[in-house]
Protein backbone atom coordinates (compact mmCIF):
# COMPACT_ATOMS: atom_id res chain seq x y z
CA UNK A 1 0.00 0.00 0.00
CA UNK A 2 2.88 2.33 0.62
CA UNK A 3 4.69 1.38 -2.29
CA UNK A 4 1.63 2.19 -4.52
CA UNK A 5 0.78 5.75 -2.21
CA UNK A 6 4.82 6.85 -3.17
CA UNK A 7 4.27 5.40 -7.00
CA UNK A 8 1.35 7.75 -7.56
CA UNK A 9 2.67 10.85 -5.65
CA UNK A 10 6.10 10.53 -7.85
CA UNK A 11 3.70 10.36 -10.95
CA UNK A 12 1.22 13.19 -10.24
CA UNK A 13 4.27 14.81 -9.39
CA UNK A 14 3.55 16.17 -6.07
CA UNK A 15 6.90 16.13 -4.46
CA UNK A 16 6.48 19.70 -6.64
CA UNK A 17 3.32 20.34 -4.70
CA UNK A 18 5.38 19.84 -1.18
CA UNK A 19 7.91 22.22 -2.15
CA UNK A 20 4.57 24.89 -2.98
CA UNK A 21 3.21 23.94 0.31
CA UNK A 22 6.42 24.63 2.14
CA UNK A 23 6.72 28.15 0.24
CA UNK A 24 3.40 28.80 1.28
CA UNK A 25 4.15 27.93 4.96
CA UNK A 26 7.59 29.73 5.27
CA UNK A 27 4.80 33.12 3.86
CA UNK A 28 2.92 32.66 7.26
CA UNK A 29 4.64 34.24 9.70
CA UNK A 30 3.81 33.65 12.99
CA UNK A 31 1.36 30.47 12.32
CA UNK A 32 4.19 29.12 10.29
CA UNK A 33 5.34 26.35 12.96
CA UNK A 34 1.78 25.60 14.26
CA UNK A 35 0.82 25.32 10.27
CA UNK A 36 3.94 23.07 9.90
CA UNK A 37 3.29 20.58 12.88
CA UNK A 38 -0.22 19.99 11.80
CA UNK A 39 0.96 19.16 8.27
CA UNK A 40 3.85 16.79 9.78
CA UNK A 41 1.07 15.08 11.84
CA UNK A 42 -0.83 14.50 8.34
CA UNK A 43 2.18 13.10 6.61
CA UNK A 44 2.40 10.49 9.61
CA UNK A 45 -1.31 9.62 9.56
CA UNK A 46 -1.61 9.45 6.17
CA UNK A 47 1.56 7.56 5.63
CA UNK A 48 2.78 9.75 2.94
CA UNK A 49 6.48 9.97 2.62
CA UNK A 50 8.10 12.58 4.49
CA UNK A 51 11.40 13.58 3.71
CA UNK A 52 10.97 16.36 1.76
CA UNK A 53 9.00 18.11 4.67
CA UNK A 54 11.97 17.00 6.96
CA UNK A 55 14.35 18.66 5.02
CA UNK A 56 12.50 21.38 3.87
CA UNK A 57 11.88 22.35 7.61
CA UNK A 58 15.76 23.08 8.14
CA UNK A 59 15.64 25.39 5.23
CA UNK A 60 12.42 27.10 6.56
CA UNK A 61 13.13 27.38 9.94
CA UNK A 62 16.75 26.38 10.68
CA UNK A 63 18.25 23.40 12.40
CA UNK A 64 16.86 23.99 15.91
CA UNK A 65 13.49 25.26 15.55
CA UNK A 66 12.89 22.98 12.53
CA UNK A 67 14.14 20.22 14.30
CA UNK A 68 11.72 20.90 17.59
CA UNK A 69 8.40 21.29 14.29
CA UNK A 70 9.63 18.24 12.69
CA UNK A 71 9.98 16.22 16.16
CA UNK A 72 6.34 17.81 17.19
CA UNK A 73 4.46 17.11 14.28
CA UNK A 74 5.81 13.37 13.84
CA UNK A 75 5.25 12.59 17.22
CA UNK A 76 1.56 14.20 17.20
CA UNK A 77 0.91 11.90 14.20
CA UNK A 78 2.40 9.08 15.51
CA UNK A 79 0.07 9.48 19.10
CA UNK A 80 -3.02 10.53 16.29
CA UNK A 81 -2.41 7.17 14.57
CA UNK A 82 -2.20 4.94 17.60
CA UNK A 83 -5.35 6.65 19.14
CA UNK A 84 -6.85 5.91 15.66
CA UNK A 85 -5.98 2.33 15.42
CA UNK A 86 -7.01 1.51 19.10
CA UNK A 87 -10.44 3.03 19.15
CA UNK A 88 -11.71 2.18 15.63
CA UNK A 89 -9.60 -0.50 14.82
CA UNK A 90 -9.27 -2.14 18.55
CA UNK A 91 -12.63 -3.74 19.00
CA UNK A 92 -11.88 -6.49 16.12
CA UNK A 93 -8.00 -6.51 16.30
CA UNK A 94 -9.09 -7.75 20.05
CA UNK A 95 -11.48 -10.10 19.34
CA UNK A 96 -8.79 -11.97 16.34
CA UNK A 97 -6.32 -11.61 19.45
CA UNK A 98 -8.28 -13.73 21.88
CA UNK A 99 -9.27 -16.23 19.83
CA UNK A 100 -5.27 -17.18 18.75
CA UNK A 101 -3.62 -17.62 22.04
CA UNK A 102 -0.23 -17.85 21.14
CA UNK A 103 -0.56 -14.09 19.48
CA UNK A 104 -2.15 -13.14 22.86
CA UNK A 105 0.41 -14.47 24.96
CA UNK A 106 3.13 -13.08 22.94
CA UNK A 107 1.21 -9.37 23.32
CA UNK A 108 1.18 -10.10 26.88
CA UNK A 109 4.81 -10.81 27.18
CA UNK A 110 5.81 -7.26 25.05
CA UNK A 111 3.54 -5.12 27.08
CA UNK A 112 5.59 -4.63 30.18
CA UNK A 113 8.65 -3.63 27.75
CA UNK A 114 6.37 -1.52 25.45
CA UNK A 115 8.11 1.84 25.58
CA UNK A 116 11.66 -0.04 25.21
CA UNK A 117 9.87 -1.68 22.01
CA UNK A 118 8.67 1.78 20.37
CA UNK A 119 12.04 3.31 21.28
CA UNK A 120 14.05 1.02 19.48
CA UNK A 121 11.84 0.75 16.68
CA UNK A 122 12.16 4.43 16.46
CA UNK A 123 16.05 4.73 16.25
CA UNK A 124 15.91 1.91 13.67
CA UNK A 125 16.72 2.97 10.13
CA UNK A 126 14.29 2.80 7.52
CA UNK A 127 11.90 0.82 9.92
CA UNK A 128 8.06 1.38 8.36
CA UNK A 129 7.52 3.54 11.53
CA UNK A 130 4.11 5.30 10.35
CA UNK A 131 2.55 1.38 9.83
CA UNK A 132 4.18 1.00 13.28
CA UNK A 133 1.78 3.41 14.59
CA UNK A 134 -1.41 1.84 13.68
CA UNK A 135 -0.34 -1.43 14.85
CA UNK A 136 0.89 -0.45 18.33
CA UNK A 137 -2.16 0.86 19.09
CA UNK A 138 -3.59 -2.20 18.71
CA UNK A 139 -1.51 -3.49 21.49
CA UNK A 140 -1.72 -3.17 25.33
CA UNK A 141 1.06 -0.42 25.01
CA UNK A 142 0.43 2.31 27.42
CA UNK A 143 -0.32 5.71 25.37
CA UNK A 144 2.05 7.62 27.79
CA UNK A 145 4.92 5.42 27.68
CA UNK A 146 4.89 5.21 23.79
CA UNK A 147 4.17 9.13 23.31
CA UNK A 148 7.85 9.54 25.59
CA UNK A 149 9.63 7.00 23.87
CA UNK A 150 8.70 8.15 19.96
CA UNK A 151 9.21 11.78 20.94
CA UNK A 152 12.85 10.72 22.12
CA UNK A 153 13.59 8.09 19.19
CA UNK A 154 11.87 10.39 16.59
CA UNK A 155 15.22 13.01 16.98
CA UNK A 156 18.18 11.59 16.12
CA UNK A 157 17.35 10.94 12.00
CA UNK A 158 15.40 14.13 12.60
CA UNK A 159 17.59 16.31 13.44
CA UNK A 160 19.95 14.58 11.06
CA UNK A 161 17.55 15.16 8.18
CA UNK A 162 16.73 18.87 9.20
CA UNK A 163 20.71 19.66 9.33
CA UNK A 164 20.45 18.24 5.48
CA UNK A 165 17.75 20.60 4.32
CA UNK A 166 19.35 23.62 6.09
CA UNK A 167 22.86 23.73 4.06
CA UNK A 168 20.39 23.29 0.76
CA UNK A 169 20.54 26.64 -1.37
CA UNK A 170 16.61 27.03 -2.00
CA UNK A 171 13.34 25.20 -1.62
CA UNK A 172 13.61 23.95 -4.94
CA UNK A 173 16.96 22.19 -4.67
CA UNK A 174 15.63 19.81 -2.31
CA UNK A 175 14.15 17.40 -4.73
CA UNK A 176 17.71 17.08 -6.17
CA UNK A 177 19.83 17.82 -3.32
CA UNK A 178 22.59 15.50 -2.50
CA UNK A 179 25.14 15.80 0.55
CA UNK A 180 28.46 13.39 0.52
CA UNK A 181 27.95 11.35 3.56
CA UNK A 182 28.93 12.76 7.36
CA UNK A 183 30.74 10.99 9.76
CA UNK A 184 27.30 11.99 11.84
CA UNK A 185 25.32 10.29 9.27
CA UNK A 186 27.54 7.29 8.75
CA UNK A 187 27.36 7.51 12.58
CA UNK A 188 23.53 7.31 12.69
CA UNK A 189 23.47 4.52 10.59
CA UNK A 190 25.73 2.44 12.45
CA UNK A 191 24.15 2.77 15.78
CA UNK A 192 20.47 1.99 13.92
CA UNK A 193 21.98 -1.03 12.20
CA UNK A 194 23.26 -2.20 16.03
CA UNK A 195 19.84 -1.12 17.60
CA UNK A 196 18.36 -3.23 15.11
CA UNK A 197 19.99 -6.63 15.65
CA UNK A 198 19.41 -5.66 19.78
CA UNK A 199 15.75 -5.34 18.88
CA UNK A 200 15.42 -8.51 16.87
CA UNK A 201 17.18 -10.61 19.12
CA UNK A 202 15.85 -8.94 22.57
CA UNK A 203 11.78 -8.60 21.10
CA UNK A 204 12.30 -12.79 19.49
CA UNK A 205 13.97 -14.05 23.18
CA UNK A 206 10.64 -12.14 24.87
CA UNK A 207 8.29 -14.06 21.99
CA UNK A 208 9.80 -17.39 22.44
CA UNK A 209 9.72 -17.48 25.82
CA UNK A 210 6.09 -16.70 26.15
CA UNK A 211 5.41 -19.44 23.17
CA UNK A 212 7.60 -22.00 25.56
CA UNK A 213 4.84 -21.29 28.02
CA UNK A 214 2.08 -22.26 25.72
CA UNK A 215 3.68 -25.66 25.45
CA UNK A 216 4.23 -28.25 28.10
CA UNK A 217 7.24 -30.04 28.66
CA UNK A 218 6.49 -33.10 26.42
CA UNK A 219 5.81 -30.35 23.46
CA UNK A 220 2.00 -30.59 23.45
CA UNK A 221 0.25 -27.45 22.65
CA UNK A 222 -1.91 -26.53 26.10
Amino acid sequence: MVGAIVALLLYFGVHDQVLHLLSWVQRQGAWAALLFILVMALVVVLLLPGVLFTTGAGFVFGVLQGSLYVVLGTTLGAVMAFLIARYLFGERATLYVRTHVRIKLVSDELTPQGWKIVLLTRLMPFFPSKLANYFFGLTRFSLGGYTIASLIGFIPFSVHNVYLGSIAADLATLGDFHAERTPLQWTLYASGFVITVVAVIWISHLAQRALARYQDPAGTEQ
